[in-house]
């Protein structure tokens, strides 16, 4: 039986949103309903009418057959709702065992991206992972089930460092490889702010908005960086229109520059280790 809970985030229609979502997810998990959780940019105090809705559900056991087609519908019928926000959930269902630690032979769940059209699909869950499950037991907004500190173990700051590489290696190389894949300006500028947030994690071996990130880089990183990165807060808010060519190769060399960074932290690390 579902139980009605109030949302505790600071914005109505999400918050209307989230109970619809809270309440569809009770009913159809029943029993294996453990808890219900807020990550990303709500956690982190910079939420925006631009930003994504970041949840995590976790049950008690893996989501397959029946209850994920039933899930899947499920979010069918909310993406339908009459408000701006219907179309901004983005989350994972996590069985409380996987949920515990990262494990990459474990990590195949159910996963909606924001966005008109997305349907709930099983995705493997990366190293990105590593991420959300440190800013999901720091941060992460409990709205009803145990705490998560007592669900998640503890992420050191070296779990977060070497965490980048293999989400660089996977996600930038593939830009490079393919750059109209940041044609539109919305990507174009996720991915300068993402390279910012990488690269202060890098460096301090913690996860902060991206705001603050941005920030330390403009200050750190050198002037080359600022105008792009100045441009790709403003571009977050016109994410459908075209990316200009010169922000489309600043952002390249950008990739490149922090692909270099986390090469030399991948050599430090070595060294170290021989």
């Amino acid at each position: 039986m579902s139980v009605v809970v109030d949302i505790p985030t600071p914005y109505t229609e999400v918050n209307d949103l989230l109970r619809e979502l809270l309440e569809s997810v009770q009913t159809v998990l029943g029993s294996h309903f453990i808890g219900m959780y807020l990550d990303g940019s709500l956690a982190s105090g910079d939420f925006d009418q631009d930003s994504d809705i970041d949840f995590v559900v976790v049950t008690d056991e893996d989501i397959s057959g029946n209850l994920f087609s039933a899930l899947q519908a499920m979010h069918e019928r909310i993406a339908t709702i009459d408000s701006w926000c219907a179309i901004q959930l983005e989350g994972s269902y996590i069985s409380q065992h996987a949920l515990r630690r990262y494990d990459p032979e474990h990590a195949l769940h159910p996963n909606i991206e924001r966005g008109s059209g997305e349907h709930l699909k099983m995705v493997y869950h990366d190293d990105e992972w590593i991420v959300h499950r440190y800013v999901l037991r720091e941060r992460g907004i409990r709205v009803i089930g145990p705490s998560p500190q007592t669900l998640i173990d503890p992420v050191s700051p070296n779990d977060l460092r070497q965490a980048m590489p293999p989400i660089l290696h996977g996600w930038a190389t593939q830009i490079l490889n393919n750059p109209n894949e940041i044609n539109s300006r919305g990507y174009q500028s996720y991915t300068v702010l993402s390279l910012c947030r990488i690269l202060y994690t890098l460096q301090f071996g913690a996860v902060v908005s991206k705001p603050l990130a941005a920030r330390w880089a403009k200050e750190t990183l050198g002037a080359n960086w600022v105008s792009l990165i100045d441009r790709a807060w403003v571009g977050r808010q016109n994410s459908q229109l075209k990316a200009q060519s010169d922000d489309v190769n600043g952002t390249l060399h950008f990739i490149r520059y922090t692909l270099e960074r986390s090469q030399q932290f991948e050599t430090s690390i070595s060294a170290v280790q021989e």
